[in-house]
């Protein structure tokens, strides 16, 4: 083993000891489905939505649908293959296990198009109800995650679920528009 990958594997174990990956991990309770996204989705849309980060609730839904679409056509850029499988590896197993992710939730996918200025939450949130849908009846090979590299169909879903729960960690729900 060379010096580079022994470093690279010590510290992505780091990250999991030092994160309480080891100690009772509470997981999420909720389904990590499709469908369940879809819900939250639809409640999302039925109110009057205010996003508290960095982000608006337009970049929040390309976002997300982009990330769905590249689980299936490929990502347009990636780590290297030496990231995919020790650092990034290691956080989606820790991920998994906890059942939630969390990201820099203003950071674009890499190599994907700059936002439109348009900004039109309506299609944008078509697009990721469609890619969500798309995804469920995909059947095709699913293409590597940029940073996990190659996922399973349903590791794919919880982590797109867990994707979109963490950004709505930014969102809030007001009552429904009169």
């Amino acid at each position: 083993m060379n010096r580079r990958n022994f470093l690279l594997g010590t510290l992505a174990s780091g990250l999991i000891m030092g994160s309480g990956a080891w100690t009772a991990i509470e997981p999420n309770s909720e389904p990590l489905s499709i469908d369940t996204a879809l819900n939250k989705l639809d409640n999302l849309m039925a109110k009057n939505p205010i996003t508290t980060g960095d982000w608006n609730l337009y970049k929040i839904l390309i976002h997300c649908a982009q990330s769905v679409e590249y689980s299936m056509t490929g990502y347009p850029e990636h780590k290297s293959d030496l990231f995919k499988s020790t650092a990034g590896k290691a956080a989606f197993s820790l991920f998994s296990a906890k059942g939630k992710m969390t990201h820099p939730l203003n950071e674009a996918i890499p190599g994907a198009p700059v936002f439109s200025l348009e900004e039109n939450i309506a299609l944008a949130f078509e697009r990721f109800k469609k890619s969500l849908k798309d995804f469920q009846q995909y059947q095709g090979d699913l293409a590597p995650h940029f940073a996990y590299g190659p996922l399973s169909k349903p590791e794919y879903e919880a982590a797109h679920v867990m994707h979109f729960n963490n950004h709505l960690q930014e969102i809030q729900l007001s009552k429904p528009l009169a």
